[in-house]
Formats: structure tokens, sequence, C-alpha cells
């Protein structure tokens, strides 16, 4: 792994790489902002492994290829099933088709660079995957744990990632203001997360963010509970949290539903948690600590008492992957920047009765904070 002063050097440059303008494709740009990285790290090479990031820096969506990406050349090595589809997807790379193994490939190409030095994705190549590089690269070559560098440069999205997060978001509200109306008593979960899902694909998403959840009654005192069998009944809370695939860029949000005319408590406990999520979006600005967002939506639940009941971090990024950096929780000193986009969703969970989440994604801009979901929170009750 890197030690403290390269994290250091990471850092100091990440901002710099992060803000370089070019009229070069989206991809062109973020493989510059790596490279910027890469040299001030001293790794003229960087094996990249996560598909996630292979589509992030090329354009490639297949679920098989090995990248690597030198200071002045980037080499993508497919099996023939993905060759068509990487030679018309990948930008700015070399596309080779390979038969014999992708990581060897990888490996033999190194050594006739001469490389001395290469770094990997030590959070995805795994043990098997690494021996199998080494066994085919010249015993000169250091390979070097490279730690989540991709990841870092996602974590502030550009302009062409923070439109496709806008329409997903988009798209993820429409959906959710259509579904709402076929809430009523009798009606299972499970109908409701499908018709959800199918009116996503209508709607031309790629399909759902994650297995969308819809949790009534008790079962809404599950932060993570899938949609059930179980019959909606009058008089309970429901917990909606969605999110469509738009473009490879994911959108995700939480509503809370009461089936009938909601009681004194209902309405106060519902209002606390609208409270403690509005503090915690307000709070999210260029520059602010993520833990300090976090912080925005308990002291508000503490005010009333209900902090114990919040089980969770308040929120966590959101773009290719649902779950992306920052996080948002206690403890965490990373300083959110303008491009950020992260999901806001503080909630109380009372085991026997049922759970409110309220969860927007949010775009962290110059000016602000600005939410890309804006389903209704007012309308939240079906009488």
């Amino acid at each position: 792994m890197f030690s403290y002063r390269e994290e250091t050097q990471v850092s100091s440059f990440l901002f710099s790489a992060m803000h370089m303008h070019s009229r070069q494709s989206p991809f062109a740009k973020r493989r510059e902002r790596l490279w910027v990285l890469l040299e001030a790290l001293k790794l003229p090479f960087l094996i990249v492994s996560n598909p996630v990031n292979i589509f992030y820096l090329t354009g490639f969506r297949g679920s098989a290829g090995i990248a690597v990406l030198g200071l002045s050349e980037a080499f993508l090595w497919v099996d023939p099933r993905y060759i068509q589809q990487a030679r018309e997807q990948a930008h700015g790379v070399e596309v080779v088709e390979e038969k014999g193994g992708l990581l060897k490939a990888a490996g033999y190409w190194l050594g006739e660079r001469r490389a001395k030095v290469a770094g990997f994705e030590d959070g995805h190549l795994t043990c098997a995957g690494l021996r199998e590089v080494r066994g085919h690269v010249p015993s000169r070559v250091r390979l070097k744990p490279a730690g989540g560098l991709i990841e870092e440069l996602r974590c502030v999205k550009d302009t062409e990632e923070i439109e496709c997060i806008r329409g997903a978001a988009r798209l993820t509200s429409a959906v959710f203001a259509e579904v709402i109306r076929l809430v009523q008593p009798g009606v299972r979960e499970c109908d409701l997360a499908a018709e959800i899902e199918y009116r996503m694909r209508r709607g031309d998403a790629e399909g759902a963010a994650f297995e969308t959840i819809v949790a009534s009654g008790p079962r809404g005192a599950w932060p993570h509970a899938r949609a059930s069998s179980k019959l909606l009944n009058k008089s309970e809370l429901v917990i909606f949290d969605l999110g469509a695939i738009l473009s490879g860029y994911a959108a995700d949000m939480a509503r809370t539903v009461y089936v009938g005319q909601p009681t004194r408590r209902v309405r106060s406990l519902y209002g606390a948690v609208r409270e403690a999520q509005q503090r915690a979006v307000e709070a999210a600005r260029s520059g602010v600590q993520a833990r300090d967002v976090d912080g925005a939506a308990r002291k508000a639940l503490a005010r009333r008492g209900l902090a114990r009941y919040f089980t969770h971090s308040t929120g966590h990024g959101v773009g290719l992957e649902i779950h992306e950096k920052p996080r948002l929780g206690r403890g965490e000193r990373r300083r959110l920047a303008v491009g950020c986009v992260v999901t806001v969703e503080p909630g109380i969970y009372l085991e026997g009765w049922g759970g409110i989440r309220i969860e927007d994604t949010v775009l962290v801009g110059d000016s602000g904070p600005e939410v890309l979901t804006p389903a209704s929170k007012d309308d939240w009750y079906v009488v």
C-alpha cells in the first residue's frame, strides 16, 4: 500500500486533477486526471480490472476485460465474446482480442514495455489474478497496490455524469409519483415493487439500481427489507426505496407513505424525520466534512428524543455504483467538493411498529446543495 507521504501526494494532486479542462471526450478527460495521479505517485502503468472503472475510463461496458493505462498509452484486452462491443464502445484505447487469458496478455505487455513498476487495483484483483499477472511479467517488475485511485476520481462527477444522474433521478421520481396512486389496502408489496421496476424499464431505464424496497407495517423497521407478498393494511406506514439506472448511472430515493389518515403520533414522527433530512441536505455543501452532514441529521432527531432509532449512516455517494465514496457517517472526515453526488437518507426504525425513511439524491453544487429527486414529500398519506 502507499505510504503516508504518497497518500498526501494523492490528496494534493487530486484537487488539481479533478479541475482540469479539455475539449476532449469525457473518457479522455478522466484518463488525463488519472495520469496526473499516476505521475505524482511515480506509477508509469496501472492495471485496471474492475469493470466499472474500465467503463469510467474507456466507455466499454462489457463484464470481462483488462485495461492497462500508461502515462502516454492505454490498452484494453477482451476475449472474442466482447471484441465487437469493445471496438464500438471503447474510446481512446487500443482494443486487443485475446484468446489466451486477459491477465496473461497484460503481463506480457508490461514485460515488453520494460516496466519496472506497475500498480494494480488491490480492492478488486483477486489473489489468483495477482498470481497470474506475476507469473507472466519479468521478475524485475514490481507490482504495487494502488488503492482506490479511480474511485477517488469518481467521487467528483463531471458534467456528463451529473446529467446522467439527473436523468435517472427525474425518472425515479416520475415513476414513484405514478405508483403512489396504486397504494391501497390489500395490495401486495411485491406487486408495487414489480410495478416500479416495470415502469422504470418503460421509461428507458436500463433497470433498477438495486432491488426495489417496499416494506409496510412492522417490516418497515428493517432498513433493507425485501418486498414480500405481505398485503398493505390500513393505518400503517410503507417505505419505498427505489432508483433507476440511465446510461450506466444510478439514482437513489426513498419516500414513506401512510395508508389512511395519520394519527398525531405518526405526523410527529414523520415531521421529525423530514426535518432531520432537510437539515442534512442543507449541510451538504462544498468544504463540509462528511461527518457534519451525518451530525446534522442526528442532532435534529436527538432534539425529538429519536436519535437511538436512527441505526445507519446518513448517506453515501452514488454514480456508476449505488454505493460509492464518499460515505456520510460518523467519523468521516473527508470534505465534500463541488460535483459530489450523495444520498441523504435519515430514518427511524421502531421494532414491531414500523419505520420512516426519507431520501434524496443530492448534488453538491457551486451555490449549495441541489436535490435531484423532486418527488413530493408533502403528499405522504393515502386516504
